[in-house]
Formats: C-alpha cells, sequence, structure tokens
C-alpha cells in the first residue's frame, strides 16, 4: 500500500537557505502583482480579478497538463487537494478585496500575523515540534505588527475584515501545502491553477464588468507574475518546515513598503518603520537564539 504523501514519508529536508531564496523570489514577484492588483481594485470586484488572474494562469500552465496527464488522472488524494483549492480561493479573494480598500503597506503589515497563527496550526494540526523560544519571539514579532498597524487609530471596516480573513485562510492552505508534501511540485500547481479557476468562475460572473482591451497587458500580468509566485512559494513551503519559514515572511514589508512608495506615494509612517524593525530583529535572532538554548541544554 502506497503511504499517504506528507504523512508516512515525508521529504527529505534541504537547507533552510535554498528555501529562504525561493521565498524571498516569491515576495518579490507577488509585490508587483499586488501592486497591479490594487490599482484596477478600484474598478474590478475582487472574486472577478482572482478568476483572471487563475485564468491566465490556466493557460500559461496547460502544455503542462498533457506532460502530466497520467499523475493528475491518478491522485491519491483529491479531497485534500480541493482543500487546499478551498482555502487558497478564499484567501485570495479576501486579499484582494483588502488591497482594494486599504493601503498597501497596511495590508502586509496585517498580513504579517500570518505566522503567528500558522505557528499555532502547525504544531497542532501537523505536530510540528514548536520551541518556547520560537513561541516568545513570535509573540515579539506580534507585537511589533501592533505597533506598526495601531489598532487603536484604524476605523473598523470590511477592508480589515477581509485582510485578517485572508490571513486566516491563507494559513489554512499553507497547512495543507505541508499535508501534501509528497506530491509533485508540478502537480501541485496545476490542481490550484484548475480548480481556482472553476471554483472561482462562477462568482465572478455573477458581479462581472467588462474588461477593455487597453486594461488587457495588466491583467494578463498579474497572472502571469501569479504563477511564477506560486511555484517559488511551492518550492518553498513543500520540502521545509512552515515553522522555520514562517518568520521570514516578515522580510515582505521591505518590498510592500519600497511599492507602496514608488507607484502610490505611500510614505511608511514612523510607527510602520519602528514596528516593522522589530519584526526583522525578531526574524533574524529567532533562529540562532534557539541554537544557543539547545547548546546551552547539552552543555
Amino acid at each position: 500500500m502506497v503511504a499517504e504523501p506528507g504523512i508516512d514519508t515525508p521529504p527529505s529536508p534541504i537547507p533552510l537557505w535554498r528555501s529562504a531564496g525561493w521565498l524571498l523570489i516569491d515576495m518579490a514577484l507577488v509585490t508587483t502583482m499586488q501592486a497591479i492588483v490594487k490599482a484596477e481594485g478600484e474598478t474590478y470586484p475582487a472574486v472577478q480579478l482572482v478568476f483572471l488572474r487563475s485564468l491566465v494562469g490556466f493557460i500559461s500552465v496547460a502544455p503542462l497538463m498533457w506532460r502530466y496527464r497520467a499523475k493528475l488522472t491518478n491522485l491519491t488524494n483529491i479531497r485534500g487537494h480541493l482543500t487546499r483549492v478551498g482555502f487558497n480561493s478564499a484567501a485570495l479573494t479576501l486579499n484582494f478585496a483588502a488591497f482594494a480598500a486599504l493601503p498597501l503597506a497596511l495590508v502586509t503589515a496585517i498580513g504579517f500575523t500570518r505566522p503567528l497563527v500558522l505557528l499555532v496550526m502547525a504544531a497542532f494540526m501537523l505536530g510540528e515540534s514548536v520551541s518556547r523560544t520560537r513561541y516568545v519571539f513570535t509573540a515579539i514579532g506580534f507585537l511589533g505588527i501592533m505597533i506598526m498597524i495601531r489598532p487603536d487609530t484604524i476605523p473598523w471596516n470590511m477592508g480589515l475584515v477581509a485582510a485578517f480573513g485572508s490571513v486566516f485562510f491563507g494559513s489554512l492552505a499553507v497547512v495543507q501545502t505541508r499535508r501534501l508534501a509528497g506530491e509533485n511540485t508540478a502537480v501541485l500547481m496545476l490542481f490550484y491553477t484548475v480548480g481556482l479557476t472553476v471554483v472561482t468562475s462562477i462568482p465572478a460572473a455573477i458581479v462581472w464588468v467588462p474588461v477593455p482591451w487597453s486594461e488587457a497587458p495588466n491583467i494578463i500580468l498579474v497572472g502571469v507574475l501569479a504563477q511564477l509566485g506560486q511555484y517559488c512559494w511551492l518550492q518553498a513551503y513543500q520540502k521545509q518546515e512552515a515553522r522555520l519559514l514562517a518568520p521570514i515572511g516578515y522580510l515582505s514589508i521591505v518590498f510592500s513598503g519600497f511599492a507602496g512608495w514608488l507607484f502610490f506615494g505611500e510614505i511608511p509612517s514612523p510607527s510602520l518603520c519602528f514596528g516593522a524593525a522589530v519584526v526583522v530583529l525578531t526574524t533574524v535572532l529567532a533562529a540562532p537564539t534557539e541554537q544557543w538554548f539547545k547548546k546551552r541544554k547539552r552543555a
């Protein structure tokens, strides 16, 4: 009997720096995509942008579907793949809605709560070992996030609901990806792209706003960047523990801050800069501090 992927036969670990490199490339690609989504979000509904993004991705990977047709038709964990698609569909739609309603840096800052949520999910849902040191540094990072977003000064609106909802469903998607760790990366990407297109097609059709040809290049670019980013993201998370990669996600503030300034003239506030510094420090110091405590116990 073949063991279920990601449970009895976990993939061989790879160096953390390699997974981190894939994740940083993903951040650069996705931040560019998010800037385009923010610009287009005032005109088109979020679910329509998600559908068009996935449709472009579907067209771009169509040749690969023929190449991997045997594996796609012989998947042993259909429910797991569908669950992942469902979580990602909800996360992406809410994320696109948040970018349309809130500043780019603010959405990214709220997204920084994902490592905290993911840390807890990974421990309870995946059984990953999380040290007290990691919990402490993650808590400090969360305080940095509170400094950045300053909840006492932000009026409550649906944009904030969408942003935090995206964090929740996005964390569930990461957990589900880890459960599918034994699957081929290309197969994961193909199933995700096809599933996302199908799932979002009906709600997109209901709220559809006609897209002029002049906007086609931007829509196509969103799909291409998303597809490339998805591949890099899968390469990072499929073969590395979520608890190790989660803190690195904090570095996306550098990308979003630069994009917000470059494309929208958004200048980060002092509180955002200070909070980001706290978060980055916790990211950089977490691993070496954890190793230091381990060596001290062995001595």
